[in-house]
């Protein structure tokens, strides 16, 4: 009834539990971009199918996945994603009865190692997780991929916790993994980025995040996660610059 994928890229500190989280799943596909640590073989410890290619970008990823699923319902998990008992209750009951619903968003619980972040915008972040095959499917961008949906998406009560801050030096190459696949859809859409918006656009995120979204009710954590934050969209446009010079499209 239902199939769960997890894409992954050298995820051996989080994929064990992951797998665990799923269990619930007929089937479990772990979608690998040909990680060099040791997460094929701690998946391979499970009863998964492990599918190996090159990464293009998310939606190419998701998508190939989920043509090779075998049930009707999709759930996708990030490797630094837990379904709570709670959460997976909700799930299997929802796939019996999905009251016309094509998909459903799912909102998310971030931690901060094991601190959860409730401000910052995060208080707001949500996902289309659980979905049918045959009704959604994922738009083709390089990074904040979206579901395409044929229907009507509900929402589910319970949240996904989200681990994805283990320490600083982690979470700064995922940021600046993002900030290098921003780039290359800035330049492959070859959009014009004025001066002043590259320079007053880290500072603003800052503000957005730290002011606006209440990032200081979180106290230091908080203000890091907005600094951190900032610093990508600064890497960005460093990015671009760098691809613009080597004519890299």
């Amino acid at each position: 009834m239902i199939t769960a994928i997890i894409p992954t890229l050298n995820e051996e500190s989080f994929i064990e539990e992951a797998l665990a989280s799923v269990s619930f799943a007929d089937e479990i596909i772990v979608i690998d971009s040909f990680s060099t640590d040791r997460t094929i073989d701690l998946a391979e410890k499970h009863q998964v199918r492990i599918i190996q290619r090159k990464f293009d970008n998310f939606s190419n990823q998701k998508n190939y996945a989920i043509d090779l699923a075998k049930h009707e319902w999709i759930y996708i998990l990030d490797a630094d994603e837990r379904v709570s008992p709670r959460l997976k209750k909700e799930i299997l009951t929802l796939v019996k009865h999905p009251m016309n619903y094509v998909g459903f968003y799912i909102y998310r619980n971030f931690y901060y190692k094991e601190t959860n972040i409730r401000f910052g915008g995060w208080q707001t972040d949500k996902v289309i997780r659980l979905f049918k095959k045959d009704e959604c499917s994922y738009d083709g961008k390089l990074v904040h991929e979206k579901i395409i949906s044929k229907g009507e998406i509900g929402f589910l009560k319970n949240k996904i916790d989200h681990f994805s801050f283990r320490d600083i030096d982690q979470y700064s190459r995922k940021l600046d993994l993002y900030a290098g696949l921003q780039a290359r859809e800035i330049l492959l859409a070859k959009k014009r980025i004025p001066r002043i918006h590259r320079l007053i656009k880290p500072g603003f995120r800052f503000l957005v995040l730290y002011l606006i979204r209440f990032g200081f009710l979180d106290g230091k954590k908080g203000f890091r996660l907005a600094k951190i934050h900032a610093e990508a969209v600064k890497k960005r446009y460093e990015k671009l610059d760098l691809l613009k010079s080597k004519g890299s499209f």
